[in-house]
């Protein structure tokens, strides 16, 4: 038996939460490295901070697998970046090594889940 769906509220009827009023308990400021191109070897990129990603991109990547999620994180938190930082082959270390600092910076420790909170 499915459940029953009620009529969908007026705008003017009270609701349980307000998802448009939370507000980022942190700063979310932007993470800030650099990493050399052949072409510009002081090329800086920019990832927007953990708690600011979209969530949906983070979740798809997940399915597959730990190494997927962790790319899904850096590719949507460099956004227009990512090409470019992809452009560059990179050794595991220094990816380990920039997940570490980009979550450092995000307030988690490492191994900590994308979704838990930083407090």
């Amino acid at each position: 038996m499915s459940p029953t769906r009620t009529a969908t509220p007026a705008d003017n009827e009270p609701f349980d939460f307000d998802l448009n009023t939370v507000e980022a308990e942190s700063d979310l400021r932007p993470f800030r490295f650099r990493w050399a191109s052949p072409k510009d070897p002081n090329r800086r990129l920019t990832m927007a901070h953990m708690e600011g990603l979209d969530i949906w991109p983070l979740a798809a990547a997940a399915d597959g697998g730990d190494a997927s999620a962790m790319l899904g994180v850096f590719q949507t938190a460099l956004g227009d970046d990512w090409e470019a930082f992809r452009a560059t082959p990179l050794p595991q270390y220094k990816m380990q090594a920039l997940f570490k600092a980009y979550q450092k910076h995000c307030g988690q420790k490492p191994g900590e889940s994308q979704a838990s909170s930083s407090s």
